[in-house]
């Protein structure tokens, strides 16, 4: 009977960190869409990466000031989770003045 405790304890102690880390997983690094769309964001926003910036600083966080602005103020966006207002992308993307992307050449 003793070894059936010690057996279940031990069992026990190794599977709690298999259960923590598996909660961690759900935050994990951000996917390249992910870090692009945020970027088009700030872009709308207002900010311009490929600008030799001597605000760099202060003007990217004032850009994303104002994306965290619209993200209050949006209709539809409460707070609280739940699902997304339907919407979706297709076809190509719309002329924002840049001839090729910020990548060209890399």
């Amino acid at each position: 009977m003793k070894a059936l405790i010690y057996a279940a304890l031990i069992a026990g102690v190794l599977a709690t960190p298999v259960a923590s880390f598996a909660q961690e997983a759900s935050t994990g690094p951000l996917t390249r869409a992910e870090v692009r769309a945020d970027l088009i964001r700030v872009e709308q926003a207002g900010y311009r990466p490929a600008a030799k910036d001597v605000h760099y600083p202060e003007d990217i966080q004032a850009a994303e000031a104002r994306v965290q602005a619209q993200d209050v103020t949006a209709p539809g966006s409460s707070g609280v989770g739940g699902a997304p207002d339907g919407s979706s992308q297709a076809g190509a993307p719309t002329a924002t003045g840049m001839t090729h992307s910020i990548y060209f050449g890399h």
